[in-house]
């Protein structure tokens, strides 16, 4: 118990996949359609040097609708981590929703907490990774990201333009926009995001 009440929580970015890591399909799951985006690599290693948990979170309504299974999901998964582990980038947590309430698989087909913007995903990582979501900050290619962001409490929330184009008002949604990933840890970690170390 004491020790469980000095643990010291550490700040995350929170990071979308599609759109953000990798190019925006139709519906990624098929790992020759997996492209990592031009600077990832390297915005994903400045946001660890800077102190912050790797987390992807992404919403997979394709497994709600029918278009790819949990196993194929998996499969891409184990991909990417082996992909960017190669690469000195180590993800902290990779967390999806598989629901969508139209979709045609019975067991997820609903409307739940985990799907973005609700926050579910990132809450259940802040208490499986022992996250301090205050100090944490997301990175994503829809307002749907960044509400999830706003509505879990972190401290910035940043648009990136790699992914689906951003609405004209993307900063009532958002803290900053960027053009990509690599931008949007310059940013973070240049003081945008009141760094995390």
């Amino acid at each position: 118990m004491a020790a469980e009440a000095t643990r010291v929580l550490r700040p995350a970015a929170f990071i979308d996949r599609d759109g953000v890591i990798n190019a925006e399909l139709d519906y990624v799951w098929r790992i020759e359609d997996f492209h990592v985006l031009p600077g990832v690599v390297d915005g994903l290693r400045q946001l660890a040097r800077c102190g912050y948990a790797l987390v992807v979170v992404t919403n997979q309504a394709g497994i709600a609708k029918g278009r790819y299974d949990e196993a194929a999901y998996q499969r891409l998964t184990a991909h990417l981590r082996v992909l960017f582990a190669a690469q000195g980038v180590v993800f902290d947590g990779v967390y999806h929703c598989p629901h969508h309430p139209q979709g045609t698989v019975a067991a997820y087909t609903r409307a739940c907490d985990c799907r973005k913007p609700a926050p579910g995903l990132l809450l259940r990582a802040a208490r499986e990774l022992g996250l301090d979501l205050a100090r944490s900050v997301l990175v994503g290619d829809k307002t749907t990201d960044t509400q999830a962001g706003r509505a879990a409490g972190l401290r910035r929330t940043v648009l990136v333009e790699s992914g689906h184009a951003l609405p004209a008002d993307a900063l009532a949604h958002a803290d900053h926009r960027c053009a990509d990933l690599a931008a949007a840890a310059r940013w973070l970690c240049a003081g945008g995001g009141e760094n995390a170390a």
